[in-house]
């Protein structure tokens, strides 16, 4: 029996020395030391063993059984110490590495169309203002020469939020462009006068690739003596140029607005054909982006400036359509989604 037990000794260390890792550890204490082991079968058959024999096998099967134990223990640092240095080398810092860049984010892209528009009539000698979104319904319509009857307010598509005790007449509405804000700086302001007004507009209608119920515009207004058409045409000649680039085409025609006359509407080049159409310029080589004319008479004099003294011009933009003309954009929903893999490339 002693023979057995030491033959199992040497067994049981030679396996042990050639153990690398913590399962195969694992496997060779369930085999030399779990409770099915030939050791503690050993022991456990002691009481079947005269008194004399059973000491000496009792006492050296312990010794082995705490060698073995201790061999185990002195393993299994081992291995536990070079499992977290290969640890630790895979996760070493390299301090010499840039370190991990964190997400920025940035303004909208709606938001800084707006910016550089705005930019470029500051540089050009305009003001900026802006208004409440919440309009009289005098200086949305009545002001620019829109009265009730109106065929214009028919394209408004008007969302109204108060209504006159007396009579049902409607007072209040969310403003249907920024037109508004030109009324009120012809009322409110003396010539000269050279603004722009950004802002949110509402319309009440559905959404679908190139509509939305909420969108921005940018109006403008230039009164001062002896303004013409050809202040006006320069004027966003210059903005056209320095937004889209100086090689794009330009083109006036005339249009008809009731805060104008005469009217006119701007066209520039379409980016994609050139000039000679295609499908995004319904083939006419040109894409509309702004309405504009000479202030309308009737406009002045309603604000207490004299037509007969002063002039001026007058116009007005979406903004949402310029980077979508920019960039090529046929969904105008795409900017209002909060989609941050469309949003992360302006």
């Amino acid at each position: 029996m002693l023979e057995r037990l030491e033959g199992l000794k040497l067994n049981a260390l030679k396996e042990l020395k050639a153990v690398t890792g913590i399962k195969e550890l694992d496997l060779w204490r369930v085999h030399y030391l779990g409770k099915k082991s030939e050791l503690n079968s050993i022991l456990r058959g002691l009481a079947a063993l005269p008194v004399e024999e059973r000491k000496a096998i009792g006492a050296r099967a312990n010794r082995i059984k705490a060698d073995l134990e201790g061999g185990f223990g002195q393993k299994e640092s081992v291995l536990r110490e070079a499992q977290l240095m290969g640890a630790a080398e895979e996760r070493r810092l390299d301090i010499s590495l840039p370190g991990r860049p964190y997400p920025l984010g940035h303004l909208h892209p709606i938001t800084q169309t707006l910016a550089e528009v705005c930019d470029i009539f500051v540089s050009l000698g305009f003001g900026v203002v802006e208004g409440t979104e919440v309009e009289w319904n005098y200086y949305n319509f009545e002001a620019l020469n829109i009265p009730e009857e109106h065929p214009a307010r028919d394209s408004m598509s008007t969302s109204w939020v108060d209504f006159e005790a007396e009579g049902g007449e409607r007072t209040m509405l969310l403003r249907t462009h920024t037109t508004s804000l030109t009324a009120r700086a012809i009322e409110f302001r003396r010539p000269p006068i050279r603004l722009v007004e950004p802002g949110k507009v509402y319309r009440y209608e559905a959404s679908d690739a190139t509509h939305t119920p909420m969108f921005h515009q940018i109006d403008g207004i230039a009164v001062d003596e002896n303004i013409t058409m050809a202040d006006l045409k320069g004027t966003l000649y210059e903005f056209a140029r320095r937004f889209f680039g100086e090689e794009r085409k330009v083109r006036f025609r005339c249009d008809y607005f009731p805060f104008v006359e005469p009217g006119v509407e701007m066209a520039i080049e379409c980016s994609v054909c050139r000039g000679a159409g295609c499908r995004l310029c319904s083939n006419t080589g040109w894409i509309e982006i702004l309405g504009a004319g000479m202030a309308h008479p009737q406009v002045l004099e309603r604000g207490g400036i004299d037509p007969e003294i002063y002039s001026g011009f007058a116009f007005g933009m979406g903004v949402d359509r310029l980077p979508m003309l920019r960039h090529g954009i046929d969904d105008i929903r795409l900017f209002y989604n909060n989609d941050l893999r469309f949003l992360s490339q302006f």
